[in-house]
Protein backbone atom coordinates (compact mmCIF):
# COMPACT_ATOMS: atom_id res chain seq x y z
CA UNK A 1 0.00 0.00 0.00
CA UNK A 2 1.43 3.49 -0.94
CA UNK A 3 0.37 6.68 -0.25
CA UNK A 4 -0.99 8.23 3.01
CA UNK A 5 -5.05 8.21 3.99
CA UNK A 6 -7.18 11.13 4.78
CA UNK A 7 -8.27 13.80 3.69
CA UNK A 8 -6.11 15.51 0.61
CA UNK A 9 -5.48 19.38 1.32
CA UNK A 10 -5.22 21.97 -2.14
CA UNK A 11 -3.88 24.90 -2.06
CA UNK A 12 -5.74 28.16 -2.53
CA UNK A 13 -4.14 28.95 -6.02
CA UNK A 14 -4.93 25.74 -7.26
CA UNK A 15 -8.76 26.36 -5.64
CA UNK A 16 -8.79 29.51 -7.23
CA UNK A 17 -7.58 28.21 -11.04
CA UNK A 18 -10.27 25.67 -11.15
CA UNK A 19 -12.86 28.66 -9.93
CA UNK A 20 -11.48 30.68 -12.89
CA UNK A 21 -11.14 27.71 -15.35
CA UNK A 22 -14.87 26.92 -14.07
CA UNK A 23 -15.99 30.28 -14.67
CA UNK A 24 -14.64 30.49 -18.46
CA UNK A 25 -16.80 27.20 -19.38
CA UNK A 26 -14.62 24.56 -18.78
CA UNK A 27 -16.80 21.53 -17.17
CA UNK A 28 -16.64 20.10 -13.87
CA UNK A 29 -15.93 16.66 -15.02
CA UNK A 30 -13.19 18.35 -17.10
CA UNK A 31 -11.55 20.03 -14.68
CA UNK A 32 -11.64 17.19 -12.30
CA UNK A 33 -9.78 14.71 -14.94
CA UNK A 34 -7.10 17.60 -15.59
CA UNK A 35 -6.33 18.41 -11.60
CA UNK A 36 -6.56 15.05 -10.88
CA UNK A 37 -9.42 15.14 -8.19
CA UNK A 38 -12.88 14.19 -7.89
CA UNK A 39 -15.87 15.58 -8.85
CA UNK A 40 -17.23 16.50 -5.47
CA UNK A 41 -14.41 19.45 -4.53
CA UNK A 42 -14.65 20.75 -7.74
CA UNK A 43 -18.51 21.46 -6.83
CA UNK A 44 -17.77 22.72 -4.17
CA UNK A 45 -15.14 24.78 -4.81
CA UNK A 46 -17.61 26.64 -7.63
CA UNK A 47 -19.99 26.82 -5.46
CA UNK A 48 -22.24 24.24 -6.57
CA UNK A 49 -22.27 21.56 -4.12
CA UNK A 50 -25.96 23.30 -2.98
CA UNK A 51 -27.10 22.51 -6.56
CA UNK A 52 -25.81 19.10 -6.28
CA UNK A 53 -27.46 18.13 -2.86
CA UNK A 54 -30.51 19.58 -3.73
CA UNK A 55 -31.01 17.40 -7.02
CA UNK A 56 -29.46 14.48 -5.37
CA UNK A 57 -32.07 14.95 -2.92
CA UNK A 58 -35.92 14.47 -5.15
CA UNK A 59 -36.65 11.01 -5.23
CA UNK A 60 -36.27 9.83 -8.56
CA UNK A 61 -38.95 6.93 -9.94
CA UNK A 62 -37.79 3.51 -10.50
CA UNK A 63 -38.37 1.41 -13.11
CA UNK A 64 -40.35 1.58 -16.25
CA UNK A 65 -43.41 3.87 -16.08
CA UNK A 66 -47.18 2.28 -16.06
CA UNK A 67 -49.26 2.38 -19.02
CA UNK A 68 -52.17 3.71 -18.35
CA UNK A 69 -55.09 4.22 -20.73
CA UNK A 70 -55.96 7.48 -21.86
CA UNK A 71 -59.41 6.54 -22.45
CA UNK A 72 -62.09 4.28 -21.36
CA UNK A 73 -62.90 2.71 -24.84
CA UNK A 74 -58.86 1.67 -24.61
CA UNK A 75 -59.49 0.15 -21.36
CA UNK A 76 -62.21 -1.88 -22.59
CA UNK A 77 -60.67 -2.89 -25.52
CA UNK A 78 -57.62 -4.52 -23.58
CA UNK A 79 -59.70 -6.26 -21.49
CA UNK A 80 -61.44 -7.94 -24.00
CA UNK A 81 -58.46 -8.68 -25.56
CA UNK A 82 -56.97 -10.34 -22.44
CA UNK A 83 -60.40 -12.13 -21.74
CA UNK A 84 -60.06 -13.20 -25.14
CA UNK A 85 -57.26 -14.53 -24.39
CA UNK A 86 -58.10 -16.24 -21.06
CA UNK A 87 -61.06 -18.01 -23.05
CA UNK A 88 -58.35 -19.41 -25.74
CA UNK A 89 -56.51 -20.89 -22.69
CA UNK A 90 -58.78 -22.48 -21.21
CA UNK A 91 -60.14 -24.05 -24.13
CA UNK A 92 -56.64 -25.31 -24.84
CA UNK A 93 -56.04 -26.80 -21.62
CA UNK A 94 -59.41 -27.94 -21.17
CA UNK A 95 -61.11 -26.08 -18.85
CA UNK A 96 -64.76 -25.07 -19.23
Amino acid sequence: MSGKKGMHHYSEEMKAQVRKEYEEGKSTHGLSRKYGVSRWPVHCWCGLSEKVNQRQSVLLQRGRPRKNPKDPEQLIRRLQMENELLRNFLSAVGGR
